[in-house]
């Protein structure tokens, strides 16, 4: 089992550009095709406009648009055609309203996703709903990379796991990565104390990495602070790990959006990449 097919997504090329460079790493790492995608959005949509709006913003729009999903994939090709890796670029330009779809159909055939960060100061709503859509309609696992992330291969991956269909999900979608690094560590916050696993909390997963060669240990966090991310992040930084593994919502995404949850926290502050999936 391993990734033979990658897909990045740019939206801009402005700021840091740490998932297309990781991407590349991990293209090399597993002898993978990279398809770039190049997002050109075009806000105005057809039926909504606003007071005063014509014909000719609807057209300046669309221009915009293809402009900057052209001048992406010219950026894209320059900086790829460097590598020694096997890759493709495409333009595609998408109305705000149809990004689900776009990003199902191309995502719906990949291996893995790689994203950048969806919150941040040059990030905006179009990156949130680029990385949902992955995730429920591909639905494909997604790795988010923080900026400025310049490490190759990780060496201490940690499962952030609620005993959950997610995480389990998230699990074998990392099993190439973690097969590749022989250990990882499963990290539970507070436990239930009534379940299936309440006497060996851990217990089963380990099992089923141990028998894909994969050495586990168990961590039993307590929650010392007020959001699950802020222990999650805390152990990553202690442990000095370089990838946290965890399934995403649990709950549904607009109780996240609206009270906060650990699948928005961790991916707005979470100092390593996350692989998630659903």
């Amino acid at each position: 089992m391993t990734y033979k097919s990658l897909m990045c997504i740019l939206r801009t090329a402005e700021g840091d550009l740490a998932h297309l460079d990781h991407a590349v790493r991990l293209a090399r790492r597993y002898d993978a095709h990279l398809d770039v995608l190049c997002l050109g959005v075009d806000r105005v949509q057809v039926g909504f406009y606003y007071a005063g709006a014509t014909a000719l913003v609807a057209e300046n729009s669309l221009a915009q648009a293809e402009t900057d999903a052209r001048e992406l994939k010219d950026f894209v090709t320059k900086r790829l055609d460097e590598t020694d890796i096997r890759w493709s670029a495409e333009a595609m330009i998408v109305q705000w309203g149809a990004i689900g779809p776009a990003i199902e159909q191309a995502a719906r055939y990949t291996d893995l996703v790689i994203l950048p960060r969806p919150y941040g100061d040059i990030r905006g709503p179009e990156d949130e709903a680029i990385t949902e859509a992955a995730l429920f309609l591909g639905p494909t696992p997604v790795l988010t990379v923080p900026p400025g992330w310049a490490n190759d291969a990780p060496v201490d991956p940690v499962i952030a796991t609620n005993q959950g269909p997610e995480a389990i999900a998230a699990v074998r979608a990392a099993m190439p990565g973690l097969e590749q690094v022989g250990q990882a560590n499963i990290a539970i916050v507070d436990p239930p104390r009534h379940g299936p696993e309440r006497s060996d909390p851990g217990g089963a997963l380990s099992m089923m990495l141990a028998r894909h060669g994969v050495r586990a240990e168990v961590s039993i966090l307590a929650r010392t602070m007020p959001r699950i991310s802020d222990v999650l992040v805390r152990h990553v930084q202690d442990r000095k790990a370089d990838l946290v593994i965890m399934g995403a919502y649990g709950h549904s995404r607009l109780r996240e959006a609206v009270l906060g949850g650990p699948t928005r926290d961790m991916l707005a502050e979470a100092p390593v990449p996350v692989l998630m999936a659903r």
